[in-house]
């Protein structure tokens, strides 16, 4: 098992529901895969940095997941089909990027880690 993060910009046009209901289509595919969600974090509509299909805005997902090395190549397809996704990529995480996820989501700041780095 390997850890992962995945972000995928969703086309604007989505409902709510259905920007929930497209997370929940990657969560499961995860999960029935043999994987296992470890974080998630919908961070709603923002500006494109560039023009993508002729839209400037997006709607940013990351999902923070583990599953085997091979499910990658099954969720990429999944990712491509979906004509509700403009973007999407999928990073391999080292354990210390592992373990600076794990800090940030349970609200340590950067600051309180250069005092934690600084101390030992």
């Amino acid at each position: 098992m390997q850890n992962y993060e995945l972000m995928v910009i969703f086309t604007p046009v989505l409902s709510e529901e259905e920007f929930k209901s497209a997370q929940n289509k990657f969560t499961t595919l995860v999960t029935e895969n043999g994987g296992k969600i470890v974080h998630t974090n919908a961070w709603g509509l923002k500006s494109l940095a560039y023009p993508i299909q002729k839209k400037t805005t997006g709607l940013y997902w990351v999902l923070e997941y583990e599953a085997p090395t091979d499910f990658n190549e099954k969720l990429k397809t999944q990712l491509l089909r979906d004509e509700s996704v403009i973007r999407h990529m999928y990073t391999a995480l080292d354990k210390y990027a592992v373990e600076y996820n794990k800090k940030k989501s349970k609200g340590v700041t950067s600051e309180q880690q250069k005092e934690e780095v600084a101390h030992a």
